[in-house]
């Protein structure tokens, strides 16, 4: 993801200049094998590559140690100078940390702060937005859902609606899984085929037991429903159980399954679920297959409202970062 996105600044740096009017500078990199790397005159992240340095050691290849050396988020964004803060830390389905105290030491550091973490929007997601506004900075996360597809961004241009609920399929891994197992393949070989694409971890337990889905569900109605919502409150069902004869069959029968994530406004609350469903394969959902996305947003004036991503490339994701990046500075 990260690689993604600076591919993809590079990429785009002479439109951003040209077009947007924004220069940019990478003063700050951390991951776990890297430590906390910082250099407000910038860095290039390629030098970094193939570098393996434990965290006391981290620092550019030919920059001496110092007292100065950053050691945690806030130490490293002081060093960095840092305007903006990319976070693309790992799911953490139980609390969204560390996401949540990096974003908010960005905001309180005076950062914008850029996420494609889906954890903070579903733990802190209020305390995280109220204390951007209070900063004066921005609290963005367009690719935590349908990769860099404009969501979050487009109730934005729709003042004044009310959302009534929505459906569709958010997780590509599963959407692989039984799209191949439909056809004949077996879990694990479907699985492998996910993993193969680049859209599966080593461990998929949070796809297959519809974690990914769920917390996606989650931070649609904590954001666009206004309604904070618990991930125990959503029924969750996910696809292990599944067999590859019964998939197939119902393929053949033009009734695919699909995990489909649903929501609807039951009074001032949501009702709200993750499950295995059969799906009529002539409908948009149901032709939904492979890598590809659908949501169905159901409001007050346009009952229905429909996105589908279709075979996202490799920067998806990243893209929207970048979308939320120009969004921040514009």
């Amino acid at each position: 993801m990260n690689r993604s996105l600076i591919h993809l600044l590079r990429d785009r740096e002479q439109t951003l200049r040209d077009q947007h009017g924004i220069a940019f500078r990478i003063t700050g990199i951390a991951s776990r094998r890297l430590g906390w790397i910082a250099d407000p005159t910038g860095l290039d992240p390629n030098a970094f590559a193939e570098q393996s340095p434990s965290p006391a050691e981290s620092r550019r290849p030919d920059q001496p140690p110092t007292d100065q050396t950053p050691t945690d988020v806030r130490s490293w964004l002081a060093a960095a100078h840092a305007d903006i803060l990319f976070e693309a830390t790992s799911l953490n389905v139980e609390n969204g940390q560390p996401a949540v105290d990096h974003i908010r030491a960005a905001l309180e550091h005076g950062a914008h702060a850029i996420t494609a973490n889906k954890g903070p929007i579903v733990h802190a997601y209020r305390e995280l937005r109220d204390l951007a506004a209070a900063r004066n900075k921005r609290f963005l996360f367009e690719s935590t859902v349908m990769d860099g597809v404009p969501i979050f961004s487009l109730f934005e241009q729709l003042p004044a609606i009310h959302l009534k609920g929505f459906h569709g399929i958010l997780n590509s891994t599963t959407n692989v899984i039984l799209s191949e197992m439909g056809h004949g393949l077996s879990f694990d070989e479907s699985l492998k085929k996910a993993q193969s694409l680049g859209i599966a971890e080593t461990d998929a337990t949070h796809d297959i037991d519809g974690w990914d889905a769920a917390v996606k569900t989650a931070a649609l109605i904590t954001v666009l429903m206004d309604i904070p919502i618990r991930l125990e409150e959503i029924q969750r069902e996910g696809i292990r159980g599944l067999k590859s004869r019964t998939l197939h069959e119902a393929s053949m029968d033009e009734f695919p399954y699909k995990l489909v994530c649903r929501a609807k406004r039951e009074g001032s609350g949501v009702k709200a679920s993750v499950r295995p469903e059969k799906v009529l394969v002539s409908t948009p959902m149901g032709g939904t297959s492979g890598t590809s996305s659908y949501i169905c947003f159901n409001t007050d004036i346009f009952p229905v409202l429909s996105i589908t991503e279709g075979d996202p490339g490799l920067h998806a994701t990243a893209y929207g970062m970048l979308a939320d990046f120009l969004r921040a500075v514009s």
